[in-house]
């Protein structure tokens, strides 16, 4: 049986199981993985993916009547990204874990759109209506705005979307190049009641969010100054313009304005997102940031691994801020081509303003605890220097591990060095295998069992002046034996005081680690490509290579059930969930 027959093979196998609801289905699923060839092993358990084919940017994703809707750049036709035929693809979700696969939303079908149908985003009109905004590429390249609205505002899957007679509703004006004017923001009310919304650009050089306004949602003009744009960086792709909390930890709708409020201004640019935090004038519409992009030693990222072109809602059922990022393939094209599919989306995850006001929190969100299963727990364990111990009893290609750490003695912590700015180059150059003092200590995840395989996630701890330096770094150089794929090393220093305690969590899925430095006040996530650690063969382990013994504080562990996908056709419609 050819290889890519027997994948369907195996994923009808795995529908039919999980949808008959049976006990035991996600053990008898797990066994049917022993099947799969090892080069589609990689494909992933409960990270948001298509069946098949090309994936990148999230796009719209809402809630209506119910559902969660997620749309995201497709290739319909082949697991590479295709130049003039993206589509918006569209899956549904009652609980963001398991997903129902639709018909896409958007094809590149009008004169204003032929050349793809690229990112955008959903906002909800007053009335609770939805409408997307995208970008769509005209024929000479020429990007410009839609807009696209249900045909039947009744069906809550919002299978068919209708296109606007008057698109395109705005087109790059005066400086703005023809191709950089694109990803539109979630729209936001004003209290004069017009609607602004922000457009990714580059004007002369410099990262642009160019602002426009409207009182009806089809008419836009250009306001005169953009919401902001920095000398210091190239286009602004995906920007995102949100309000954050500063005394809750409930998010804010997109139009939410208050003296407790603060703004994010998050925009894509040298291959990674970066925000920043401020504050916003509605009557004037200028936004003055704490620290601007690019603009201080610590410069703010989503996400400090492989992670771009995010994009967050506001989640008006459980009053929270999600978001989304697209994780990329980090091996060789032709293995895209292989496998059949390429590109991955982040686990959602909630977002917060830390405690501190300076910087973004992130976690996966609650709904994850329900695939949880085959707890293990371990609490106040020491492990001296330059050992390591196996974290048993759970299937550590695909879980769910929190730890923390306490450090008994922080006296002969290395000292810190004014060249050390470059976090990912000092996690380089003190990668897992170079010892130290205080670390390197963390976990060795997706690892062969005589580690000659394995994906370092740790901690290293130095001394200032006038306090202590916490790094974190995921080490992918051994990551795998195949010689094609990406091995970086990823780092960034977390903003946490070790005289406490420092804690990680990481969610493994065989071939992505997303790790949550802090309590998520940095992340890091890696796509490694094992070719021993692979399902049963691979392992976890807690480590130790510094000189001085650290402790467990605590330590629990899951097994990850596999989320449920499925793919609905024109034939076979989603049902309520409450048939």
């Amino acid at each position: 049986m050819e290889q890519s027959l027997l994948w369907v093979t195996v994923v009808q196998i795995f529908l039919v199981i999980a949808y008959q609801g049976t006990d035991g289905a996600s053990d008898r699923v797990e066994s049917i993985l022993d099947y799969i060839p090892t080069e589609e092993r990689g494909r992933t358990a409960y990270h948001f993916q298509p069946p098949k084919n090309w994936m990148n940017d999230p796009n719209g994703p809402m809630y209506y009547k119910g559902i969660y809707h997620l749309f995201y750049q497709y290739n319909p036709y082949a697991a590479v990204w295709g130049e003039g035929i993206l589509s918006w693809g569209h899956s549904i979700s009652y609980n963001l874990v398991d997903w129902i696969h639709l018909e896409d939303a958007l094809d590149p079908t009008d004169p204003y759109d032929i050349r793809g149908c690229w990112s955008g985003s959903a906002t909800i009109l007053p009335g609770g209506d939805p409408a997307i905004m995208y970008t769509g590429v005209e024929s000479t390249n020429r990007q410009v705005q839609n807009i696209a609205v249900p045909k039947n505002l009744s069906d809550p899957f919002l299978l068919e979307w209708a296109k606007l007679d008057q698109n395109p509703l705005m087109t790059p004006v005066d400086a703005i190049g023809s191709e950089f004017f694109r990803d539109p923001t979630t729209a936001w009310l004003g209290k004069d009641k017009r609607w602004r919304v922000v457009i990714g650009s580059e004007i002369n050089g410099h990262g642009t969010a160019l602002l426009y306004q409207s009182e009806d949602f089809v008419h836009w003009a250009k306001s005169h100054k953009p919401l902001h744009f920095s000398n210091k960086t190239d286009m602004w792709e995906c920007p995102d313009f949100y309000p954050v909390s500063t005394n809750d930890t409930k998010g804010i709708d997109t139009s939410g304005l208050g003296r407790t409020t603060k703004h994010v201004l998050k925009a894509s640019f040298f291959g990674h997102d970066h925000y920043i935090i401020g504050t916003y004038d509605s009557e004037t519409d200028d936004f003055f940031p704490d620290t601007d992009f690019m603009d201080s030693n610590v410069k703010l990222r989503y996400d400090y691994g492989i992670y771009y072109a995010s994009k967050t809602f506001f989640d008006g059922a459980k009053r929270r801020r999600i978001l989304w990022g697209w994780v990329k393939e980090a091996d060789d094209q032709s293995d895209d081509i292989s496998k059949g599919w390429s590109g991955l989306q982040s686990f959602p995850r909630t977002i917060l303003l830390d405690k501190s006001g300076k910087q973004l929190s992130q976690w996966p969100i609650e709904e994850i605890e329900g695939l949880r299963k085959d707890e293990v727990n371990l609490q106040n364990k020491e492990i001296e220097g330059g050992n390591i111990f196996e974290v048993t009893g759970i299937t550590a290609s695909q879980a769910d591990i929190e730890v923390s750490f306490h450090l008994p003695n922080l006296d002969d912590a290395e000292l810190t060095h004014p060249e050390w700015l470059d976090p990912q180059l000092l996690c380089s150059e003190k990668n897992a295998s170079t010892g130290g003092v205080i670390g390197p200590f963390g976990l060795l995840i997706l690892a062969s069992e005589n580690l000659t395989e394995y994906t370092a996630v740790f901690f290293r701890v130095f001394k200032g002046h006038d306090k202590y330096a916490v790094l974190m770094c995921s080490d992918q150089s051994r990551s795998s034996l195949r010689e094609e794929v990406d091995i970086s090393t990823f780092g960034a220093f977390v903003d946490v005081d070790p005289a406490e305690k420092i804690s990680l969590r990481s969610l493994i899925d065989h071939s992505i680690i997303e790790s949550f430095g802090g309590e998520g006040k940095t992340c890091i996530t890696s796509r490694v490509y094992p070719t021993l650690a692979i399902g049963q063969e691979s392992h976890l382990y807690v480590f130790n290579y510094g000189t001085e013994s650290i402790r467990i504080a605590n330590l629990s562990a899951w097994s990850m059930r596999r989320a449920q996908f499925f793919q609905s056709t024109k034939e076979e419609k989603p049902k309520l969930i409450e048939e």
